[in-house]
């Protein structure tokens, strides 16, 4: 039985429009909590803004999953937990891809691996994953929570946190830190833009 707590908007449009324009770069210039080593862009470019969904999978069971997609909303980007012995795996494919587009979901994040690679190339989906493999999950629908902390890549996750990815990486940081860093962000990045047009 799915363990399905209430969705939270812990990022909200003022927090996303902040972050609208700022660089995972920038982010990873002025902090090393939130970065996900280790994940990386399934295609590039990339850009992935949104606010966290979260869900933490059993062994081997992706059956949460739909639960997730099921009370996220536009915007969201579904961060995914799985099982330490199962990251091997993969949980997230063509179908899943379609669903989260049809729902405009901002993407997805995932601590294992994703399939149909061609198929989610071709869609343009925002992806962050370990790695792709042709063993997948299956849907036992035997456990599994959505909404709930999870461990990405050695980064806490709550539900609600901001997640930011481009080409470059990706971010996961609590709203209320978050804020602060956004905005020494926007600043950097308008000297970065100064010196910039100097050297040109």
């Amino acid at each position: 039985m799915h363990n399905v707590h209430p969705r939270i908007q812990g990022a909200g449009p003022e927090l996303l429009a902040l972050y609208a324009g700022i660089d995972a770069a920038t982010i990873g210039h002025l902090c090393e909590d939130g970065y996900a080593h280790g994940l990386l862009p399934l295609t590039r470019p990339i850009r992935l803004l949104g606010n966290a969904v979260t869900v933490k999978l059993p062994a081997a069971d992706g059956g949460a999953i739909r639960e997730a997609l099921l009370c996220s909303r536009a915007g969201d980007v579904l961060v995914i937990e799985m099982a330490a012995g199962d990251r091997h795996r993969a949980c997230w494919g063509e179908l899943r891809t379609l669903a989260a587009i049809r729902k405009q979901l901002a993407g997805v994040v995932i601590a294992g691996c994703v399939t149909d690679v061609r198929a989610l190339a071709a869609l343009g989906f925002p992806v962050f994953s370990l790695a792709v493999s042709a063993l997948t999950t299956r849907t036992l629908d035997l456990d599994g929570d959505v909404n709930v902390p999870v461990d990405i890549a050695g980064v806490r996750v709550l539900p609600g946190d901001l997640v930011v990815g481009d080409d470059d990486g990706l971010f996961i940081l609590p709203p209320g830190q978050a804020a602060e860093i956004g905005r020494r962000a926007h600043l950097k990045q308008q000297a970065e833009a100064e010196r910039r047009a100097q050297l040109r």
